[in-house]
């Protein structure tokens, strides 16, 4: 059941209105912007990838520094300690390395349809960060904005967060959840005055990629972690699900709206009820995707069959998400709060 109603102008965004962040890079692909609003515009914090141009028969891996500078490392693609199957991640010489470096960049709109890039940039900083930061989470809890991102390095990945109130100066908390973590969600209220926040912890050995709850006082040091949504066999949900934007409050719960894949990497969202005063209990949830890949700009990309949303505006019955598509467009739907409640399945 396909309920999102897209919009007609999509996509909104793509690679080739950014200019890239050095003349020696090309922007390859936008992707999963976090979405708020400020002094009555409309803002998307879209993650960019870029690299090198390609060259035949090499592939070239941009990190930053420990000086935070770009470099970029050079590789011959018959390399035989190179193992490149998947166009966004590889391995060598037994580490890990992404094909992009990833920062951060503001869009700004009047309408929430025709944007246009801001200046300001966010990009990763330090040695936890180095391979660029990424999918930011945007939460506004009383005058202060809570930026929540992927950190990746060859670490792990992580989550970092950094904070602001005027969008000029941000302050940086460093990692706020350690290796391997990703999908944080801060709720925008506090619930008996705790902060909460949705994440997804995994492990490549035991367990799998599950939706977390986690609750903090200070929006800094989280515990009383509890996992409250699973994937689910035999299903579109069977090999990962991960938390969209901030839930949002209705009269019947906290309504999150989620990511999930299937074991053919196909993406597609989903929608899950929390209770009000103990969001780790979970009412409802999807048991069909409220949205669906199946318009060709979703379908075809840089990595295909994905629809990935991180960000989302709400007035009042009529909830706007945007969304990746594809790993390399920025696109627009509209729903009604009120379908996707009625089309949850309640748990006894």
């Amino acid at each position: 059941m396909d309920l999102a109603h897209r919009f007609p102008e999509n996509p909104l965004l793509s690679p080739k209105d950014v200019a890239p962040s050095a003349d020696n890079l090309q922007v390859i692909c936008l992707l999963n912007p976090g979405v708020f609003k400020w002094q009555n515009k409309i803002y998307l914090l879209v993650r960019v990838a870029e690299n090198v141009a390609p060259q035949e028969g090499k592939l070239f891996v941009p990190m930053r520094s420990e000086a935070d500078l770009l470099e970029i490392m050079e590789l011959k693609l018959d390399d035989p300690d190179l193992l490149s199957a998947d166009p966004r991640v590889i391995n060598y010489k037994g580490l890990d390395y992404l094909t992009t470096i990833s920062y951060l960049r503001l869009f700004s709109s009047d309408d929430g349809r025709n944007f246009k890039a801001e200046p300001l940039g966010l990009h990763g900083k330090g040695y936890l960060e180095r391979y660029g930061i990424e999918d930011c989470r945007v939460s506004q809890v009383e005058d202060t904005f809570y930026l929540t991102y992927t950190a990746v390095s060859a670490n792990g990945v992580a989550v970092g967060l950094r904070t602001t109130t005027d969008w000029q100066t941000f302050l940086s908390h460093g990692l706020i959840f350690p290796p391997h973590n990703k999908d944080v969600a801060i709720f925008e209220e506090k619930i008996n005055g705790k902060f909460y926040a949705l994440h997804r912890p995994s492990s490549k050995d035991i367990g799998g990629n599950f939706i977390w709850l986690a609750e903090s006082y200070d929006a800094l040091h989280w515990g009383n972690h509890q996992c409250i949504v699973k994937t689910r066999a035999n299903s579109w949900e069977n090999t990962r699900v991960g938390a969209g934007a901030a839930p949002i409050k209705t009269e019947k719960g906290w309504l999150e709206i989620y990511h999930a894949a299937n074991q053919d990497h196909r993406y597609c969202l989903g929608a899950v009820l929390l209770d009000l005063n103990n969001p780790a209990k979970v009412l409802a949830r999807s048991e069909t995707p409220i949205m669906e890949t199946k318009e060709s700009y979703e379908l075809n990309g840089f990595f295909g069959s994905v629809v990935f949303t991180n960000g989302h505006l709400v007035n009042g019955d009529e909830l706007t998400i945007y969304y990746g598509a594809a790993d390399e467009l920025i696109c627009g739907a509209k729903f009604s709060i009120e379908e996707i409640l009625k089309s949850l399945v309640y748990l006894a």
